[in-house]
């Protein structure tokens, strides 16, 4: 089904339907509205997500609730060293009875895809991924298969081991729209994932959309309106972050186009049909912490690129 084929739902539709979906998400997830909203917003916005955190934080529970509930097919790849480009594409496989080859689809062919642990695999196989999520589309031999809209990768990461891993470079890192870091949660949300796992987790959630009305969210989220005011905004975020002092790389065009997509998404949302400052504001660190690198000098003086951020965010004008 191709995303301008069908129609789009109207604004209190979507913000409806995005709040129920997160309220019905932490009936078994606890805490991380801000993670569950920045996921919805890049499902909207047609981008995709790396995931930072240390291992047991229910990263893969939460995906997998997540897709449950949005109605989408979900296919989970454990990246490894081993791991091949037809392990996440597919192959064409002799078939020995008809005498022919047939196409086994890779767990790509899937809406919502966790790509768990994209540093251990080798740079072949991660490209091979980032291509996926770039043309939406699996080229192998000639033939070129459409990915089924709609389209999501959630990549994690494990912050802490670094032995055996292929870090991924800026350039691949500039094709995830957020990088979203994953904490610990509180001693009350803790006390709160026992007392669940205690008393028996819920089994009757609901479905409450299915891959048709994603598509029509997305065409809802493209037609809010962003004024010159907002776009000069974001323009002048991005094109500081390339003349600070203390960044050696700064954000790239597609930096902008990332915020100006999620920041109309994330007002669908919200149920207004027009994009304000706050959507940038709020949407910026998380759009650019994976794309900005700090100068050494910088590191050394204990700065980190969500403070330098932060600190860019205060200094350039924001239109009223």
């Amino acid at each position: 089904m191709g995303g301008g084929s069908v129609d789009a739902l109207s604004i209190d539709e979507v913000h409806s339907l995005t709040t129920e979906i997160i309220r019905e998400v932490q009936r078994v997830i606890v805490g991380k509205t801000d993670i569950l909203r920045d996921c919805l917003i890049a499902m909207l916005s047609n981008g995709h997500v790396v995931l930072e955190g240390v291992p047991g934080l229910a990263k893969t529970y939460m995906a997998r609730t997540f897709a449950s509930i949005l109605g989408c097919q979900f296919k989970r790849i454990q990246l490894t060293v081993d791991t091949l480009p037809a392990d996440i594409l597919g192959s064409n496989v002799f078939n020995q009875r008809s005498g022919e080859f047939w196409f086994r689809k890779g767990p790509v062919f899937a809406n919502l895809v966790l790509a768990d642990e994209i540093n251990r695999c080798p740079p072949k196989s991660q490209s091979a991924l980032l291509e996926v999520m770039e043309e939406r589309q699996v080229s192998i031999e000639g033939v070129t298969r459409k990915l089924p809209e709609p389209f999501l990768i959630i990549a994690t990461q494990n912050p802490v081991e670094q032995e055996g891993t292929y870090p991924l470079p800026e350039a691949q890192l500039d094709r995830f729209m957020f990088r979203l870091i994953l904490d610990y949660p509180t001693k009350s949300e803790e006390a709160e994932v026992i007392r669940r796992k205690h008393i028996g987790e819920a089994t009757d959630l609901r479905v409450l959309a299915d891959p048709e009305t994603i598509v029509r969210m997305q065409n809802t989220c493209k037609k809010v309106y962003i004024d010159d005011d907002i776009i000069t905004y974001i323009r002048d975020l991005i094109v500081r972050t390339r003349n600070d002092p203390q960044i050696l790389l700064g954000g790239s065009p597609r930096a902008s186009l990332v915020l100006m997509s999620a920041s109309k998404a994330r007002a669908a949302m919200q149920g207004r049909d027009y994009v304000i400052p706050e959507d940038v504001r709020k949407l910026a660190i998380q759009t650019l912490n994976h794309r900005l690198l700090l100068k050494p000098e910088a590191e050394l003086e204990g700065m980190t690129v969500e403070r330098v951020v932060s600190k860019i965010l205060g200094e350039i004008d924001c239109p009223r």
